[in-house]
């Protein structure tokens, strides 16, 4: 499946904020952010004009679909399972990402970054519900448990994130159990508890259009 391959720190300089595409160096003064927070390109400084209308809305969905790392046709997908589905629709496209199997393992901690979690997915160190799951995208949901395989706990991978990230802290709707290396998604995050700092509705707009 296509994905993008190029440098991260240069989505981050682009949507002007930090997506902590490369785990933990986001939190340091390594940060692309914190060294230089001007767009990529030569003419960078002078990219970052005031937006109004379909800019700022294009702007908000770049950042999400960076966020989370989808491509374009995933998420529209997304979108249109979100616009089909009862509730607010902007509310339900954020719970569906933060439902990706690969956000989740990343949200327990088991990885540095959202990459890192797709990578490990991908490679089957993960099971859900007892069953080797290797797509990043499958959805989990309410009640599920996502858990290290036995014959990946000791996976220096797996190891070194855990250690890296314990004081990022896990959010309130997942569990985590750390002699099982097993966590479980409790209940569907209500918007309040997911803290983005993103304006969904600007997303409905645009693909509302």
């Amino acid at each position: 499946m296509a994905r993008y391959v190029g440098p991260v720190c240069r989505l981050c300089r682009r949507e002007g904020m930090k997506l902590f595409l490369k785990g933990e160096r986001c939190y340091g003064e390594k940060c692309a952010i914190e060294r230089r927070n001007v767009p990529p390109g030569q003419h960078g400084k002078g990219r970052r004009a005031k937006m109004a209308g379909y800019g700022l809305q294009l702007r908000e969905k770049q950042r999400v679909k960076r966020m989370y790392g989808v491509l374009e046709s995933q998420f529209r997908r997304y979108f249109k399972e979100a616009d089909r589905r009862k509730g607010v629709t902007g509310e339900t496209l954020l719970q569906l990402l933060e439902g990706r199997l690969d956000n989740v393992v990343y949200r327990l901690g088991l990885s540095t970054s959202r990459s890192q979690a797709r990578q490990l997915v991908r490679h089957g160190h993960f099971t859900v519900n007892g069953r080797r799951a290797d797509i990043p995208s499958y959805s989990i949901r309410a009640g599920d448990e996502v858990a290290v395989r036995t014959s990946s706990a000791k996976n220096p991978v797996i190891v070194y994130a855990m250690e890296e990230v314990k004081g990022r802290g896990i959010p309130e709707w997942l569990e985590f159990n750390t002699e099982r290396l097993a966590g479980r998604l409790t209940a569907i995050p209500t918007r309040d508890q997911l803290n983005l700092p993103v304006e969904e509705q600007l997303i409905v707009e645009l693909y509302s259009k």
